[in-house]
């Protein structure tokens, strides 16, 4: 079957000129693409010479339309409701993953009360992670294209180590909504091994570590190098600690220094937090930093920073030490430490890499293309180019099924080789059970409900026999992606069924297939008729809610209250009587801000009604 590529620029399908499969890194600050020229990992300026690296930033302006990169960063003081940053620490989570970390961001994140895909509004429109990461995706292809003056449709795409599916899930879709056949997610820190290690001596076997910490997320992987085969023997690492943290500990201190009584100056301050970049980097080369902001003088030692950055590098060191004890290794049997990521350039964080590890760590490579190249040397394997080079990955988490209890029962553990396929048998606990529901989580404790549910299926029509007689055998497939399919079979009378695990933080074929005939004919909107339906499914059962709480709780309401809330809700029915999804979501968010105290309050009312006249 004939593959077209899809040109985003001019809006049309046609065949790709080039068999070059690209190679990216989509990072949290900035992002890459690479590809081999003339035998060479090479990363891809812009058309101005000047830098490799695209600023994973994204403004919209009231038409929907968008800026990414260095005239998008441009805008982050000007406009910072518009202007989205670091959205792949926001890929494949739900509003509750992030719920606590909100207030960090300058964009406005909706609460759905679901376990939906999280949504950034812009104007009174809604996108996904995927959506937004697909617009860098996009800028990405364009430049290399430019480069080749050749249409690309095939790419490896980077993630960090200990990503989940559900994230390596929103990773491949972004790709695809950008018009991009995804042949290949790569862990980063295994990418930067292949641009780091593909020049060493391949008689002599080599263990390294791969300490990546880049601008939202750290990776450490422990690798071993020999006769041509990239082994990872163990990884560990954290999604939600990277170079914005550093920023932020700077913004914290600021606050209770200059800025205590101010709510203008808060973690959502454009200003402060580009300032706050601005003395991070300022502080790796001098011992101070000095600046002013609307009229107050701000400062920084070298010293405060190594103490305020404390805590972060022992969270990274605290990985390393696992990843050496998954690996059964010693810090002696470390041959070479290798920096990846922009964030390792903090001489904090360079010192206290190479305390730990007892050794100079190797820097040579530019920590900020690293990966890329590494992704663009993998594209170069799968296209056939290098064959005397094997690349053997591990999953970061363990994947199982819920049993009895509550239990998470570990079908492939962490820190084994993929691809891989693991089975286990298991029966029923009725008598004449028919159905069985599959359960299957990601995780490291004991219960489920302390790990990550990437979805569930019913085996049905099992004959129906006594308890303990059927024998039910479960099969996990995980590619070299990292992405799980999971098969059950009762063998007695070969009843089966075979699934795909698409957490509910992805997006379905059909939407998939809906945005991308968007992008393609730039009409917005009027054809996401599985986005309108959901938006007035979740929207009745708002309104629902809300005549309810009106009707229970009018005691403790005042008139202006009970008219305002009366008011949204009406705004609401309207809105959903109608067309566009956009609207529909901008009038419950309005409707759960407005009555969101009016709850609270009514919670503390039941709570002092139920326990008035006990003893606590």
């Amino acid at each position: 079957m004939a593959k077209f590529a899809i040109n985003l620029k001019e809006g049309k399908l046609q065949a790709p000129k080039s068999d070059v499969i690209i190679g990216i890194d989509l990072g949290t600050t900035n992002s890459l693409v690479a590809y081999i020229k003339d035998g060479e990992a090479v990363a891809v300026k812009g058309k101005n010479g000047k830098s490799t690296l695209v600023p994973s930033i994204v403004h919209f302006d009231e038409n929907g339309g968008t800026i990414v990169g260095d005239i998008a960063r441009e805008k982050l003081l000007s406009e910072p409701e518009n202007t989205i940053y670091s959205v792949k620490r926001l890929m494949g989570k739900s509003y509750k993953d992030v719920q606590n970390v909100e207030q960090y961001f300058g964009y406005k994140i909706i609460d759905e009360d679901t376990e939906s895909l999280v949504k950034i509004r812009v104007f009174d429109r809604f996108y996904t992670p995927i959506e937004l990461s697909a617009e860098i995706l996009k800028e990405l292809k364009e430049r290399i294209e430019i480069e080749l003056d050749s249409v690309v449709s095939k790419a490896v795409i980077t993630v960090p180590a200990y990503f989940n599916d559900a994230q390596r899930q929103a990773t491949r879709d972004a790709g695809k909504l950008a018009g991009l056949d995804v042949l290949r997610i790569v862990n980063e820190p295994t990418a930067a091994s292949l641009a780091y290690g593909i020049n060493l001596d391949k008689n002599n076997g080599q263990t390294i570590a791969v300490y990546d910490l880049g601008g939202g997320t750290f990776d450490i992987s422990i690798l071993s190098i020999q006769d041509g085969i990239f082994e990872v023997l163990s990884t560990n690492g954290d999604t939600f600690l990277g170079g914005d943290d550093f920023d932020r500990v700077i913004i914290d201190f600021w606050q209770n220094a200059y800025f205590q009584n101010n709510d203008t100056f808060t973690q959502k301050n454009q200003k402060l937090r580009i300032k706050a970049e601005e003395a991070k980097k300022h502080i790796g080369k001098h011992e101070s930093y000095e600046s002013e902001l609307d009229g107050i003088q701000l400062q920084l030692t070298s010293t405060q920073f190594q103490a305020l950055s404390k805590e972060l590098v022992a969270r990274t060191l605290k990985s390393c030490q696992q990843a050496l004890t998954d690996a059964k290794l010693s810090i002696q049997d470390i041959d070479h430490i290798v920096l990846v990521g922009g964030s390792t350039r903090m001489p904090v964080v360079k010192d206290a890499v190479r305390d730990f590890f007892q050794k100079e760590v190797h820097d040579k490579l530019n920590p900020d293309e690293v990966v890329a190249l590494g992704a663009a040397i993998q594209a170069d394997i799968l296209a056939g180019n290098q064959k005397d080079i094997l690349l053997l990955d591990i999953t970061p988490l363990s994947l199982g099924i819920e049993t009895v209890g509550g239990l998470m029962d570990t079908i492939i553990p962490r820190n084994s080789k993929v691809p891989i396929r693991v089975g286990r048998q298991y029966t029923t606990s009725v008598d004449g059970q028919k159905n069985l529901k599959i359960a299957v989580y990601q995780g490291e404790r004991d219960l489920v409900e302390h790990n990550r549910k990437l979805g569930e299926f019913i085996l049905r029509d099992i004959p129906p026999m006594p308890a303990g007689i059927p024998k039910i055998e479960i099969q996990f497939l995980l590619n070299a992606d990292g992405i799980l399919t999971v098969r059950a079979k009762e063998l007695r009378s070969n009843v089966s069924q075979s699934v795909e695990m698409r957490p509910t933080y992805g997006i379905t074929e059909e939407e998939m297939a809906k945005m991308l005939i968007d992008s393609i004919q730039n009409a917005e909107g009027d054809m996401k008729v599985r986005g309108l339906l959901e938006a007035r499914n979740e929207a009745n059962n708002i309104l629902h809610s809300a005549d309810k709480f009106l009707e229970q709780h009018a005691s403790i309401l005042s008139e202006v209250e009970k008219i305002n809330t009366q008011k949204l809700v009406e705004a609401l029915r309207i809105a959903t009587a109608g067309e566009d999804k956009d609207y529909i979501n901008k009038a419950m968010d309005e409707l759960n801000t407005y009555t969101a105290p009016l709850a609270h309050r009514a919670m503390d009312a039941t709570i002092g009604a139920a326990m008035r006249g006990k003893k606590v």
